[in-house]
């Protein structure tokens, strides 16, 4: 598959240390690039090294669904956070619905006068507020909007913004170091975005003006918006509890795949539409005019297909914004007093059946989504 770029830029990857508090940012020295295209009116949001093409297996390849994700500067003016000062410049990608959270730091050279490496140029902004634009399944004339900025008071490698135009492939992109901050450049501390995002209200690296708020509820506002209607903030109910979306990210359930049997692949597979076995069979890429496969055919399918065809199968599938959209509706409807009947349709054991102690009314919020991740693991362990 060959992949024409909607906007690349030159960019590395960081790694956030858990291990003190606050988290400590490091950048990795990987000469990188990001990259978004657009497959099936949805937009992919990549990273990948600038040595390698961008259609190689080992690249960050998100499947972003419209609105969910953001690309923002981290500037640690605005955090309440004393250490929280980087000597580079960082961007975050962070969801809506779910704590995920990606850091990367500008490797092209920084445009300060003042030799400040953690300010942010126009032409800094200018290329995250296109990412984030396309994020958001708008429109966007890439070159138009790079013209604006063109050029800068302190020219570089990247004058002729090559790296920001996203056009041709990769080669053209690969040309020269990368300029500007070294390894060290965005070492500076930053606080994490998981738990904390929800607890205390930060928000990018910095504390949100309206308070903390519920992750179920911003999956839910989401949803309105794909009907048109317009989110509803909820008071939360009971505790605060991770979402399934958090519980099952595909950097958690791609590794699974990697290493489970042939035998729990087939199982897995046997839970997906015979259809999708039968495209991927033929090769197809549309189901138009295509008949519902029997039970035969279906397993016919399946006989056919590789060890490697069938993970590969899982792990787009595991990748979908479909599947990260039903976990968050799943997380919703459990929230908003479906337990029972939920764990019910899907064989989970619940404690004193998903109800609050006691009583007849069904346990809701944080509440309801622990009992039935604690139902799930308990209904496995009974079946060992």
């Amino acid at each position: 598959m060959s992949i024409s770029p909607l906007i690349t830029f030159k960019a590395g990857q960081c790694e956030i240390d858990t291990s003190s508090r606050p988290y400590k940012v490091t950048p990795q020295p990987a000469k990188g690039h990001i990259y978004l295209y657009s497959e099936d009116d949805l937009v992919h949001f990549c990273w990948g090294e600038r040595s390698k093409p961008l259609t190689d297996e080992d690249n960050l390849d998100l499947v972003m669904v419209p609105g969910d994700g953001h690309f923002e500067p981290y500037e640690y003016k605005t955090s309440d956070q004393p250490s929280s000062k980087t000597n580079g410049r960082i961007f975050v990608l962070k969801f809506a619905s779910s704590s995920q959270r990606h850091l990367f730091w500008m490797q092209s050279k920084p445009q300060a006068r003042n030799g400040d490496a953690s300010w942010f140029s126009p032409r800094d902004l200018k290329i995250g507020q296109i990412v984030d634009t396309l994020l958001q399944g708008e429109e966007v004339d890439v070159p138009s909007e790079i013209a604006q900025v063109r050029g800068g008071d302190n020219d570089d490698e990247d004058e002729t913004m090559e790296d920001v135009e996203g056009r041709g492939d990769s080669s053209e992109h690969h040309r020269g170091g990368s300029g500007g901050a070294g390894p060290g450049a965005t070492g500076g501390d930053v606080r994490e975005e998981g738990a904390g995002a929800r607890e205390g209200g930060a928000d990018g690296g910095r504390a949100a003006g309206s308070g903390p708020q519920d992750p179920a509820t911003i999956v839910q506002n989401f949803l309105n918006s794909l009907k048109g209607g317009k989110g509803v903030q909820q008071q939360a109910q009971g505790q605060i509890y991770t979402t399934l979306p958090d519980l099952l990210p595909s950097s958690t359930t791609i590794p699974i795949l990697d290493s489970a049997t042939p035998a729990q692949i087939d199982n897995l597979l046997t839970y997906l539409p015979p259809t999708i076995l039968l495209l991927a069979q033929e090769g197809s890429t549309s189901i138009d005019g295509m008949v519902e496969p029997n039970d035969a055919s279906a397993t016919a399918a399946l006989e056919a297909l590789s060890l490697g065809q069938k993970k590969s199968i899982l792990k787009r599938v595991l990748r979908s914004p479909q599947v990260h959209q039903s976990l968050g509706s799943l997380t919703m409807a459990i929230r908003d007093g479906g337990l029972p009947s939920i764990a019910e349709a899907l064989g989970v054991k619940l404690q004193n059946g998903g109800l609050v102690r006691g009583g007849s009314v069904p346990l809701g919020g944080g509440d309801a989504v622990e009992a039935f991740v604690e139902g799930v693991k308990k209904t496995v362990e009974d079946k060992k």
